[in-house]
């Protein structure tokens, strides 16, 4: 698998090496040592989640409180998404920016997300799967929603239609009031949860 950190820092691509035959195709998703190993910390798996979406559903944008925290690894395990990750780290360096990734069952491409990063997707088929490992179990009320159609962000969601969302998403604040409401994490609060690790040869990748 190759594994490379995205345009935000502690973001990260899992690309599986697949092996294809008669019979079809076989990959290893991600190994937990290896994915230990470039962000500096261990992955201990304590929740599995799973959500099927309706194609035009856009989730999120979605976070944790720090503390508890909760890194997850994501995976589309059917179907394809615009996946997005985004900086909600108070006084990080890319605050308010994003990345993106298309995931699809295809590919199998993995997103790491470390503790203070935000995650949305848009629903680019009918049924679309998503997998969620999670490093921490859920907290009940530590969940942060942030406007995903804030004008500010300007996410490129390519919408052709209104999407289908959530009463809690749609109406979620924008990044500007989450953080005047006091309710993103500060940069020093995610280190301090999760130290920077040494990249050293750790190549960096952007869609």
């Amino acid at each position: 698998m190759k594994i490379t950190e995205m345009a935000i820092p502690d973001a990260y691509r899992i690309r599986p090496e697949q092996i294809l035959d008669v019979r079809g195709n076989f990959y290893e998703a991600w190994r937990i040592s290896e994915l230990s190993k470039v962000i500096g910390r261990p992955f201990p798996v304590m929740q599995v989640n799973y959500s099927v979406s309706r194609r035009n559903t856009l989730r999120g944008i979605h976070g944790t409180s720090v503390p508890p925290g909760q890194a997850k690894l994501i995976t589309c395990v059917r179907g394809r998404v615009l996946d997005v990750v985004v900086d909600l780290r108070v006084g990080s360096p890319t605050f308010g920016m994003y990345d993106t990734t298309i995931q699809d069952e295809e590919s199998g491409i993995a997103v790491y997300l470390a503790d203070g990063l935000g995650h949305a997707f848009l629903a680019l088929t009918e049924g679309a799967c998503m997998n969620y490992v999670c490093a921490e179990e859920y907290v009940h009320g530590t969940m942060i929603d942030v406007q995903a159609l804030d004008p500010d962000l300007g996410i490129p969601w390519k919408l052709t239609e209104p999407p289908i969302m959530s009463e809690k998403d749609r109406a979620a604040p924008t990044l500007n009031e989450a953080v005047a409401l006091g309710l993103l994490p500060t940069y020093q609060q995610c280190r301090d949860v999760c130290p920077s690790p040494d990249r050293g040869g750790v190549p960096s990748e952007s869609t």
